[in-house]
């Protein structure tokens, strides 16, 4: 597009640009540098995730500068604005994580906000950390503008002795250290080493399994998700982003076009295939609640069941996003998909071309000499990783990602627990020990509030060399660099009276992967005496935004969404 650009008058802003030509709303425009000619053109927001409180997102604003030039070039009126975000991986562990999830809601809110309250035509998220990309993806549904995603990019991996290093490696350096398998040199190396630079933790983590998931919809361009965000093809991918947004509005190209059911059909199976996070099952099922379509958290198992996971990347396997994207990316994962009938080629995406026409060029077979993409034929595993658990502790569902573990089954004592701290404590002072089922409760949505991430106790039992020696169960979400025999989003949570909030220390539980099973030991009888005497826990805060966000979230089995 050029200066020559044709105005549509259906856009949003035209009421503002060309409606109310005597209006104070051009003079506003004017002192923020629309000039006569500008009034004619789309007015296209940025939303900017800039921010100096991570790595994932302490790159972008490069990103977001190189987006507005092009929508000038383009023929359009950039409008950029901020959104925040909270980093995963440095509030771990602490209160502080409570804030996560919730960051989530408050993205999506403010860049739904900004979009309406300006009459915004378009808009291009530049995003890095874990919610900035759901939190995008809910504002495009609500909105349904024209709209597209840029991932800020991954983080390269540190290096140590030969070894790639990443996040998550601290956090298992600490039990491993608390094991004495380490000392505190060594511990301080990992940390020193694991993070390079910018970029969004480096392993198929939560980051990149969104932004994974996102191209996979068809909201990004091809190839964008596995990007390093220090490579210039990210600067380059970024400019193509903006302009992609031109043939958009000129076709009126939104994302009730592009998210459709089998667009999400397509994200899960993407997830199973390269081993994503659990936290996808939660965005997932939140995005496409904006959508109105009718997918549930059963929709993941039956897609687990007909694909296979076959990259091998960390946290269970070797590698890590960047060696993903030298060897073809997405696309290259989405064409064998496609090859063997577990992909929609149909859909539409913001090239304006189907996810078929988007891959035709893709080779279907991946290079032998490498070993990030396994053959489809002989994956890691012939059926997907995130396993949906149901019982009496999860009636409504839970999720356990079993890439890498060998025992499928466990039965023992619970070792119940009312937060993380209390369990982290219990683990570095060795009082767990091999066959306990650990239960962290009081850790969900409503109850922590905000439904923190249990890395901090997974990575410690790995360090122990608990991994698969421990189940944990928790009403709590996981990292996506957590592994081990763990289980999460169990649903009815503890606050709201659900099983895992009666279970007492000692009672047998089983978690059965084979059977697809979550279940305390206990008689409908005993459970339903141990409610009559169950009172929940005293909301913990009065005010702010955890106080809004505990009264208004829903259960994690639909994506603990604040509009239900």
């Amino acid at each position: 597009m050029t200066e020559e650009y044709k105005p549509i008058l259906n856009r949003k802003s035209y009421v503002i640009t060309q409606g109310h030509k005597r209006s104070p709303n051009r003079a506003m425009l004017r002192a923020v540098g629309f000039t006569d000619a500008d009034f004619n053109k789309p007015i296209i927001g940025i939303a900017n995730g800039q921010s100096d409180v991570t790595p994932c997102n302490a790159g972008l604003g490069k990103l977001a500068d190189i987006a507005k030039s092009e929508i000038k070039r383009s023929g359009g009126m950039p409008q950029m604005f901020g959104t925040i975000t909270v980093s995963d991986g440095i509030s771990m562990g602490t209160e502080g994580m409570k804030c996560s999830l919730v960051s989530r809601e408050v993205i999506a809110d403010s860049i739904e906000a900004v979009c309406r309250g300006a009459s915004m035509d378009a808009v291009i998220c530049v995003g890095g950390c874990d919610k900035n990309m759901p939190g995008a993806l809910i504002a495009m549904a609500r909105l349904d503008i024209p709209s597209i995603f840029v991932y800020g990019g991954t983080i390269k991996p540190g290096r140590l002795d030969g070894k790639d290093l990443t996040v998550v490696s601290s956090f298992e350096a600490v039990g491993q250290f608390s094991a004495g398998s380490i000392n505190h040199d060594q511990l301080s190396d990992i940390e020193k080493n694991a993070c390079p630079g910018f970029g969004s933790c480096g392993g198929m983590y939560t980051a990149n399994t969104m932004s994974s998931a996102i191209e996979a919809m068809g909201m990004s361009l091809p190839y964008s998700s596995t990007m390093s965000n220090e490579d210039k093809e990210k600067e380059s991918n970024t400019q193509k982003s903006a302009a992609a947004l031109f043939p958009m509005l000129e076709k009126n190209i939104t994302p009730k076009d592009i998210l459709t059911r089998k667009a999400f059909e397509n994200a899960i199976s993407v997830v199973m295939a390269v081993g994503g996070s659990t936290n996808a099952v939660l965005h997932i099922l939140a995005i496409s609640s904006y959508m109105n379509l009718d997918i549930t958290i059963d929709d993941f198992e039956i897609i687990r069941q007909r694909v296979p996971h076959f990259c091998d990347l960390k946290p269970s396997g070797q590698f890590v996003t960047v060696d993903l994207h030298s060897t073809g990316g997405i696309p290259q994962v989405m064409k064998m998909l496609l090859d063997k009938g577990l992909l929609h080629g149909d859909c539409m995406t913001v090239t304006g071309q189907t996810i078929a026409e988007n891959l035709k060029d893709v080779p279907s077979q991946v290079s032998s000499d490498q070993k990030v993409i396994r053959p489809i034929e002989k994956p890691l595993s012939p059926e997907g990783h995130l396993v949906i658990l149901k019982g009496n502790l999860s009636p409504e569902g839970s999720v356990a990602k079993v890439s890498g573990i060998k025992t499928r089954r466990i039965e023992g004592p619970a070792r119940v627990f009312n937060s993380e701290e209390e369990c982290l404590d219990a683990i570095i002072n060795d009082k767990i020990i091999a066959g306990d089922i650990v239960i962290i409760r009081y850790e969900g949505p409503k109850g922590g509030p905000g439904m923190r991430e249990m890395l901090a106790p997974t990575s410690a039992l790995v360090g122990k060399g608990l991994g698969e020696k421990v189940g944990l169960i928790t009403d709590g979400r996981f990292s996506g660099g957590t592994h081990g025999l763990v289980v999460g989003h169990v649903a009815p949570e503890a606050q709201l009276g659900g099983v895992i909030a009666l279970v007492q220390e000692g009672d047998k539980v089983v978690i059965d992967i084979e059977n697809r099973s979550l279940d305390a030991l206990l008689s409908d009888e005993d459970i339903k005496l141990r409610k009559e005497k169950w009172t929940p826990l005293p909301l913990k805060y009065k005010r702010g935004v955890l106080s809004k966000y505990e009264k208004l979230v829903s259960s994690a089995s639909i994506g603990a969404i604040t509009d239900e």
